[in-house]
C-alpha cells in the first residue's frame, strides 16, 4: 500500500472552501484504492495574520520542507491583511515556499473539455473546439522581477535576516523613482527549459497534428535577460533534435495563443510574462475556476488552484472547486512519476476522466460555467464519479 505525506495549507477565503473539497476527494481515493495519505493541515495566510500576527505557525516552513511528499495550497490573500512594511500578509507562505524549496517550474496545463462554454458578450457560448486546446505552459518560477521578493520571503520563512538590494542611481532619471531588478541566470534558464523539453517527451504533441513542440516565448528583441533565455533555449534544443522548436515575442504570442491554440504543445516563458500569459490562457479552458497548477523542483512540489482567495465569494459556497480538484489530480500525477506509484497514476487519470465526464453532462456546474450549483454539489458529483471508476478499476483488476 502506497503512503504519501500531504501537507495542506488552506489559506484564505475560498481557499479554505476548496481545500475542504480536496480533502474529501483524497478520502474518496483512500476508501476505494490501495493509496493512503497522511494529511497535515497548517493554518496560514492573511486571515491567520490578522488573528495572530503571524503568517503561519513557527516551524511550518521546515515541516513543509522535511515532512511532506507534496504540498497542497488553497489560496493566499485577504483584504486589510497588510504588514507594516506594506507587504501582503501570507506572501511569505507561497513565495517563501517557491523560493525556499527551489520550485523553479510552474506547470500550467491548459485543456478544454467538451461542454465548457465561455461567457462572451454576456452569453455563454462554445468558442473554441474541445480537443484543439491541450497545451502546457511552463513558467520560470524563481527569477525575473519576482526574484527579490521571492528571496526575501524565503529568508523570512526560515527566520533569517534579509539584507536586500542597495539603492542605485540611474542616469537620466530625476526625482523620486522606483526600480525592480530582473535577474535571469544561466542556471535558472537551463533547468526550466530542459524541464520543458523533458515534459514534451511525455506528452502526445500539439492538438493540430501531434507534433511534439516546445515554444520559447520572451521579449528578446528588447531585454537582455530574455536574450540570454533564448540563447540557452537554442543550446538545449540542439540536444532534442526530434522535438520541433518555435519562437515568439510575448506580445505576438498573446494573439497567436487565442487565435490558434491548437498549434501549441509545451510553452516555456520567463517568470513575469508567464504570470500574465497563463491567466490569459485560462480563458481557453473556461476561466480561472478550471485552472490548476503545479510548482515543481528537484526535491519538492506544491500544487494549487490559481484563482486566488476570491473574498467577495468567500463563505457563500459558490466558487468552482474544479481547479482545486484538478490540482489534486496533478499532485497524484507527479507523485506517480516521482515515487514510481502506479496507483497514484491510476487515481490521477480517473480524477481527470471524472471531471471531463461531469462537464460533458453539464450538471452540476457552478456559476462561472453557466450553472447554479454550489461548490460542495460539484465536488460531491466528482467524488461520486471517482468512486465508481475506482471500484470498477480495482474490482476488474
Amino acid at each position: 500500500m502506497a503512503h504519501h505525506r500531504i501537507t495542506v495549507l488552506p489559506g484564505d477565503g475560498t481557499g479554505k472552501e476548496v481545500s475542504k473539497e480536496a480533502l474529501n476527494l483524497l478520502k474518496t481515493i483512500e476508501q476505494h484504492s490501495p493509496l493512503s495519505f497522511e494529511i497535515t493541515e497548517i493554518p496560514c495566510g492573511g486571515e491567520y495574520y490578522l488573528e495572530t500576527g503571524e503568517e503561519w505557525p513557527s516551524g511550518s516552513f521546515e515541516y513543509c520542507r522535511d515532512e511532506s511528499d507534496a504540498i497542497l495550497l488553497g489560496a493566499i490573500g485577504w483584504p486589510g491583511a497588510i504588514k507594516p512594511n506594506g507587504d501582503l500578509a501570507g506572501g511569505q507562505v507561497i513565495l517563501g515556499l517557491r523560493s525556499g524549496l527551489d520550485l523553479y517550474a510552474n506547470v500550467r496545463p491548459i485543456k478544454l473539455y467538451k461542454g465548457i462554454r465561455h461567457k462572451i458578450h454576456g452569453e455563454f457560448k462554445q468558442v473554441w473546439t474541445p480537443g484543439l486546446v491541450d497545451m502546457t505552459i511552463i513558467r520560470e518560477n524563481t527569477e525575473g522581477l519576482y526574484q527579490p521578493l521571492l528571496s526575501r520571503s524565503a529568508h523570512l520563512a526560515r527566520g533569517e535576516e534579509y539584507l536586500g538590494i542597495s539603492d542605485i542611481s540611474i542616469p537620466g532619471v530625476e526625482g523620486e523613482f522606483a526600480w525592480d531588478p530582473r535577474p535571469i541566470s544561466r542556471l535558472g534558464s537551463e533547468r526550466v527549459i530542459r524541464f520543458s523539453f523533458e515534459l514534451a517527451l511525455q506528452r502526445n504533441g500539439c492538438p493540430s497534428d501531434g507534433t511534439t513542440r516546445v515554444s520559447c516565448i520572451d521579449k528578446s528583441n528588447v531585454t537582455r535577460g530574455c536574450q540570454l533565455f533564448r540563447k540557452i533555449y537554442h543550446e538545449i534544443s540542439a540536444e532534442y533534435p526530434d522535438i520541433e522548436t518555435d519562437e515568439a515575442y510575448i506580445d505576438a504570442f498573446t494573439m497567436w495563443l487565442v487565435r490558434q491554440p491548437e498549434f501549441y504543445d509545451v510553452v516555456v516563458v520567463p517568470n513575469m510574462f508567464g504570470d500574465i500569459v497563463t491567466d490569459l490562457a485560462s480563458s481557453l479552458q473556461g476561466g480561472m475556476g478550471m485552472a490548476a497548477s503545479a510548482n515543481i523542483g528537484d526535491q519538492h512540489m506544491l500544487f494549487e488552484p490559481v484563482h486566488g482567495s476570491t473574498p467577495k465569494r468567500a463563505g457563500k459556497g459558490q466558487v468552482n472547486p474544479i481547479a482545486m480538484l484538478s490540482s489534486v489530480q496533478l499532485m497524484l500525477e507527479w507523485l506517480g512519476r516521482r515515487k514510481g506509484d502506479n496507483d497514484a497514476t491510476i487515481a490521477s487519470n480517473i480524477i481527470e476522466s471524472a471531471i471531463e465526464e461531469l462537464i460533458a453532462i453539464g450538471n452540476p456546474l457552478t456559476y462561472d460555467l453557466g450553472g447554479s450549483s454550489s461548490t460542495s454539489e460539484v465536488s460531491l458529483a466528482v467524488c461520486e464519479l471517482v468512486s465508481k471508476k475506482l471500484k470498477l478499476q480495482y474490482t476488474s483488476a
